[in-house]
């Protein structure tokens, strides 16, 4: 069993991303992973300004980080990008902080316009942080997401399937290695 951190960076409680995120949980979590949340726009904001590293909070999401076998990153998109408080937390994370990782990246929207969002923007931010793959990721508009009450979550049914054909693709691409074994040898739940 592999642990899954999934990174919710939406500054507003509730939220769609964080809905998003835990649909995600459930499947990633029926697949046989342990899912892990992590909600950056929790973190005390003057640590993250002010890079402050030595920040208990901070230094436990750094750790999560560190200790996580995959990610997967949900953000709002805010003026045709990742959400700056993402953006503020990814620029803590040491230079290798996903170096043997795959990474789902994931983002909301009010609009398809900013469907390009997650490989302009996201993407390269990622890659610099050196991680094993980052999958394809996926927009869901935020029309298909309730953010509170009993319907909670996805609401589409053609986003649903999609989001289950990207998590299967991000859980095949994800392999962990286990001792004495390349990753690429095993088999993933």
């Amino acid at each position: 069993m592999s642990s899954i951190l999934l990174v919710s960076a939406s500054p507003s409680r509730p939220s769609r991303t964080a809905a998003l995120l835990d649909h995600v949980a459930s499947l990633v979590a029926d697949a046989g992973h342990d899912a892990v949340r992590l909600d950056v726009g929790s973190l005390p904001a003057e640590a993250l300004l002010h890079a402050d590293i030595s920040d208990e909070a901070v230094q436990a999401a750094l750790v999560e980080v560190e200790l996580a076998d995959a990610l997967v990153i949900g953000t709002p998109v805010y003026k045709a990008s990742y959400s700056g408080v993402l953006k503020t937390f990814l620029d803590l994370l040491p230079q290798k902080a996903l170096a043997g990782k795959t990474v789902l990246p994931l983002a909301t929207g009010g609009t398809i316009a900013h469907l390009l969002s997650i490989d302009y923007a996201l993407r390269p931010v990622l890659q610099t942080l050196c991680p094993r793959h980052v999958v394809p990721g996926r927009f869901v508009l935020d029309a298909h997401l309730q953010k509170e009450g009993p319907d909670r979550g996805v609401t589409d049914p053609d986003t649903q399937e999609s989001l289950r054909r990207t998590v299967q693709t991000f859980l095949h691409e994800h392999r962990p290695v286990a001792a004495g074994r390349p990753a690429d040898d095993l088999v993933t739940a």
